[in-house]
């Protein structure tokens, strides 16, 4: 059976609508009204393997952010929702991945306890209609709505594309990693015996 969650979350900022498949094949329908932010999405589906599904009504005359945190939130949840009962998973992921010059690590614990450092430099505002302070606030919102210790550092990089571009490889490959069903895991990796 398919590990995969459908959240639905409507405030009077975003509407949003996403399915997340954990096994599936890397496929991906998104469409948030920011072109870049749909990129990056789409990167995340294609290189973690996952099938995705993303519909959001942002409200963005006012800017993106509520688009982009909200959707971090959905996908924060989806992704606890579909991992269930983490049994038998890997737990935890790490993946360094280059993007031409520049070289993003990021590194996760699907623990329950949120935690996220982020240590990443930008220096420009936007790309496209996409905020790129709002980086960080994306993957803020999916460490503490999936319960994830999640660190991304920058190891070296001076396009911004290129950067953001490596978090969120970077991320969907630690997180192919740590959702990973190793049948040597008997129950859930842990000593407490519960996550």
């Amino acid at each position: 059976m398919a590990r995969e969650a459908t959240i639905k979350r409507k405030t009077k900022e975003t509407d949003i609508e996403l399915t997340l498949n954990i096994d599936g094949k890397g496929n991906s329908e998104i469409d948030t009204g920011i072109g870049f932010f749909d990129h990056m999405l789409a990167s995340f589906a294609r290189h973690g393997l996952f099938d995705l599904k993303c519909k959001v009504k942002g409200d963005l005359y006012v800017d993106s952010h509520h688009t982009i945190e909200d959707t971090g939130i959905v996908l924060g949840e989806a992704i606890k929702k579909a991992i269930g009962d983490k049994k038998s998973i890997k737990r935890y992921g790490t993946a360094i991945l280059p993007m031409d010059e520049a070289l993003l690590m990021s590194s996760l614990d699907l623990s329950g306890r949120p935690y996220l450092v982020y240590d990443v430099e930008l220096t420009v505002d936007k790309l496209g209609y996409f905020d790129t302070e709002m980086v960080k606030e994306f993957f803020y919102a999916i460490s503490y709505a999936s319960g994830m210790n999640l660190h991304i550092k920058m190891l070296a990089g001076s396009n911004n594309h290129h950067i953001i571009e490596g978090v969120f490889k970077s991320f969907a490959k630690a997180l192919d990693e740590a959702t990973i069903v190793d049948n040597r895991i008997t129950g859930i990796l842990s000593t407490k015996g519960s996550l």
